[in-house]
């Protein structure tokens, strides 16, 4: 009993869910309330989390090489005042070849700071693409080798919650070979199965980058995970209402584990109204505004300051006004600028165009905009556009709407 009372409420939870789904907690007499009985889905709703890297960071591997203790005790204050409980952070096997120790220390270092500020860790495995050799055969040593390194160094701390054997194993990038995709998978299966081996407390999710996805892969886990990068509340909506009814079928928690995307157009506010309406726990993308991706992503710049007050409002619940119009979902995530610009600049070249077709035009357009905190939202683009939605059709007023939306996005613009 005294053990217990000194582990974070939520880590008793969770390791009675993990007992409670490989079949270790038995059922209780009938009329007999067990503790265990309430680690369902429901208990992992109230996860409030973030990504994480440090904002000097380019990737995953110059985040690790060039860890800073103190910069993550600030950070973890910055967390603190966005009342989060969870943090998500990448491993790759690159940063623990580089410096086996001083990864190790860092490690430890990061999962203490979390325990210090009351903030549960789920360690993400990604770059899982380089476990794939020359010759096509997964390098299983490799694997094994890194997971070790893993749970020896803090499977046991106390802060944390979460294994991520896979960081979107489901994705190809442009140009990558068919088979990637059917080897990640595999990969995905290994390194599950392994800290399943090695850890046999924590629960093991793999993040999914398609919903649909977390099918193919719900045995290999204790949680489901997926990601949300859609464009409007419609296909969000759509996306956890499938993930809720999948997780229904399999008795398994489901979590978001990257939500807010503003180079995939996904705004902060809409994607987690939708989240807390569905009772789904979710962490954002990302914390911090890092080197990697500049002022498109994350919460706060180095010094504390916020880049846009309307997010950390949307993760109290203070929601602006959007509309709610539904669009079709952008297959080309990566593109999705490019091809909206392209959209709207055939739109004004034709003198005869649609005037439905402009408005989804300029719908898409402002949906980018607001993901992407470009534009004042006093008067969101996206309540612009269905003011001219709902009154009569006035083509001048969208000609002169849509190249104005487009010069803000166009140094977003990803260069081909």
């Amino acid at each position: 009993m005294a053990i217990l009372m000194n582990l974070r409420p939520w880590r008793v939870a969770l390791s009675l869910m993990v007992l409670a789904l490989t079949g270790c907690v038995r059922t209780p007499p009938a009329g007999v309330t067990s503790v265990a009985a309430k680690a369902t889905a429901s208990d992992l709703s109230t996860i409030r989390g973030a990504n994480y890297r440090g904002a000097g960071a380019t990737n995953t591997t110059d985040y690790w090489l060039h860890y800073n203790a103190s910069e993550t005790e600030r950070d973890l204050t910055y967390a603190g005042r966005l009342k989060l409980n969870q943090l998500r952070v990448f491993v790759n096997y690159a940063s623990w070849r580089a410096d086996k120790a001083a990864f190790r220390k860092n490690l430890v270092d990061l999962a203490r700071a979390c325990d210090r500020h009351r903030i549960g860790l789920m360690i993400t495995v990604g770059d899982t693409q380089t476990f794939i050799n020359d010759d096509g055969a997964i390098n299983r040593g490799h694997i094994r080798g890194l997971v070790k390194e893993l749970v020896k160094a803090i499977g046991r701390e106390p802060a944390l919650v979460f294994w991520d054997a896979s960081n979107e194993p489901d994705y190809n990038a442009r140009g990558a070979p068919g088979d990637r995709q059917e080897k990640r998978f595999e990969i995905a299966r290994l390194i599950a199965a392994t800290l399943h081996e090695l850890d046999k407390k924590t629960p093991v999710t793999i993040g999914v980058a398609d919903e649909r996805n977390m099918e193919t892969l719900a045995d290999a886990v204790d949680v489901l995970s997926f990601h949300d990068y859609l464009p409007n509340r419609a296909a969000i909506s759509n996306d956890i209402v499938r993930a809720k009814a999948f997780a229904g079928k399999t008795g398994k928690p489901v979590l978001n584990t990257e939500i807010g995307c503003v180079a995939r157009a996904n705004p902060y506010d809409v994607a987690l109204e939708e989240h807390m309406k569905a009772h789904v726990g979710w962490y954002i993308w990302e914390l911090m505004i890092t080197r990697r991706w500049g002022d498109v992503h994350g919460v706060f710049y180095a010094d504390g300051t916020v880049r846009d007050p309307a997010i950390p409002a949307a993760m109290f619940g203070l929601f602006r006004n959007r509309s709610d119009t539904a669009l079709p979902e952008l297959p080309d995530r990566e593109g999705a600028i490019g091809k909206a610009i392209t959209n709207a600049q055939t739109w004004l070249g034709n003198d005869s165009a649609n005037w439905a077709a402009g408005l989804n035009a300029a719908e898409t357009l402002a949906n980018l905009l607001e993901s992407a905190q470009l534009a004042a939202m006093r008067d969101p683009p996206t309540r612009t556009v269905d003011l001219l939605r709902r009154g009569p059709t006035n083509n001048a007023a969208l000609r002169e709407l849509l190249p104005k939306y487009v010069e803000m996005l166009r140094p977003h613009q990803r260069q081909q």
